[in-house]
C-alpha cells in the first residue's frame, strides 16, 4: 500500500496556439488507503492526472511519488499500479483467465503462483461460479455482460497485488441498475483491500457515494479539495457550487442590505456566519439547494414569494421551479405538497444552509 504525492505536477500538450495546460503546478497527497475521487468537467485534466500517475503520460514538470519512492521517470510496469480503463481494455482473444493472469505474465510470475492468484482474485470478484451456476473463467470477454467484463477487470488488477488502484470512469459503460450495483461492490472491495485508490469521473453521484475525499477539477487546477460532506454542504466557490449537486444550487445575484440579501424584490436573511463579513450594497451570490426549502402557500417573511412556473417529478419528490419576479428559484417538495403549475407559492431557505459568495469565494 502507498501513499501517493504530486509536487508541482504540470502537464502542457502541444499546439498551433502554443499549448494547453492540462494540470497546472498540481500539488496533491493522497494517503494511504485512501478512496479518493477526481471531479470535473470533460476538459478538466482528471483523466491526465490519472494517466501521468499511471505513467502513461510524461509530466511537463514536477514530480509523482508513490509511497517513497519519486516515480516521476519510472516506467508503468514498475510503478506497482494497476489501472482500470473505461472501456476495461480485455483482449478478445483470451480466456477470462488468461486476461487476468496477463500482468503476472507480463511480470514472468511462475504459472503456479499465476493460478493461485487468478483463482483468489475470480472467487473474490464472483468469477468462478458456485455449486449450481457454471464460473467464467474458460469464456472470452465477447461472450460476457458489461457487468461481468467490468469484473474481470477488476480482478486483472487485484491479482496483480498493486499498491494503487487507478479507475477511469470504470462504471460508464454499466447501465443505470448495474452502475449502482457495481458501485456498492467496488466500495466494498476497496474497503477490504485497503488499497490507496484514485477514481475518475463526470459524475458527481459515484464521486459522492464512493469516496473519501473529493478533487473538484477546472482547467488542471482543483478548485476545491474535502471529504464529500463537506464538497455538498460547503462549496468554496461558485463553480464547486453550480456543479456539485443532482439539482443544481440556486445561484442568486443580491445586494447586501439591512443584515439581508436583497434578491429579486425578496429579501432573504443573510446566512449563518456572514453577518459583518461583507460590506452594506456589496453585490454578492446566494446559494441555497433546493433540497433546503420549505413551502407555503401563504406570504412567509424572509421568503421568495412568486408562482409555480413548472412542476418536475423526482419520483419520491417533485422540483418546483418559481417565478420571483422574473429570477427562477427551485425548491424540492414531498409529492403531498404537490402545487398546481400557476399558484403563487413562498420559498423559505433554511438560514442554517444558505451560503454566501462574494467575487465567487465563499464567505465565511
Amino acid at each position: 500500500m502507498a501513499q501517493i504525492k504530486t509536487v508541482d505536477l504540470t502537464k502542457t500538450f502541444p499546439d498551433a496556439a502554443g499549448g494547453v495546460t492540462a494540470l497546472d503546478r498540481l500539488n496533491l497527497t493522497i494517503p494511504d488507503g485512501e478512496f479518493f475521487a477526481l471531479l470535473g468537467p470533460s476538459g478538466c485534466g482528471k483523466t491526465t492526472l490519472l494517466r501521468t500517475l499511471a505513467g502513461l503520460e510524461a509530466p511537463t514538470g514536477g514530480a509523482v511519488h508513490i509511497g517513497e519512492a519519486d516515480v516521476t521517470n519510472t516506467p508503468p510496469g514498475k510503478r506497482g499500479v494497476a489501472m482500470v480503463f473505461q472501456d476495461y481494455a480485455l483482449f478478445p482473444h483470451m480466456t477470462v483467465t488468461d486476461n487476468i493472469a496477463y500482468p503476472l505474465r507480463v511480470r514472468g510470475v511462475p504459472k503456479p503462483r499465476q493460478r493461485e492468484a487468478v483463482l483468489a482474485a475470480a472467487s473474490e470478484l464472483g468469477l468462478t461460479g458456485t455449486a449450481s451456476t457454471a464460473g467464467l473463467l474458460d469464456r472470452r470477454p465477447g461472450a460476457l455482460s458489461g457487468g461481468q467484463q467490468q469484473r474481470v477487470a477488476l480482478a486483472r488488477a487485484t491479482a496483480a497485488n498493486p499498491s494503487v488502484f487507478l479507475f477511469d470512469e470504470p462504471l460508464s459503460n454499466l447501465d443505470a441498475r448495474l452502475r449502482l450495483e457495481a458501485r456498492t461492490f467496488l466500495k466494498r472491495l476497496q474497503r477490504e483491500l485497503a488499497t490507496t485508490t484514485v477514481f475518475v469521473t463526470h459524475d458527481q453521484a459515484e464521486a459522492l457515494a464512493l469516496a473519501d475525499r473529493i478533487a473538484v477539477m477546472q482547467s488542471g487546477r482543483i478548485r476545491q479539495l474535502g471529504t464529500p460532506r463537506e464538497v455538498y454542504r460547503r462549496p468554496a466557490n461558485t463553480f464547486v457550487a453550480s456543479f456539485i449537486g443532482s439539482t443544481p444550487m440556486n445561484l442568486l445575484e443580491g445586494i447586501v442590505r439591512d443584515g439581508c440579501v436583497l434578491v429579486a424584490d425578496s429579501e432573504i436573511a443573510l446566512p449563518d456566519g456572514t453577518v459583518g463579513r461583507v460590506a452594506e450594497g456589496a453585490e454578492v451570490v446566494l446559494g441555497a439547494r433546493p433540497e433546503y426549502f420549505r413551502v407555503s402557500p401563504d406570504p412567509v417573511a424572509g421568503a421568495f414569494g412568486g408562482t409555480v412556473a413548472v412542476v418536475e417529478n423526482l419520483g419520491s419528490s417533485l422540483l418546483l421551479t418559481l417565478d420571483v419576479a422574473g429570477t427562477a428559484v427551485q425548491a424540492v417538495v414531498s409529492e403531498e405538497e404537490e402545487p398546481e403549475p400557476g399558484a403563487a407559492l413562498w420559498a423559505l431557505p433554511r438560514q442554517d444552509r444558505t451560503l454566501l459568495y462574494a467575487d465567487g469565494e465563499l464567505v465565511g
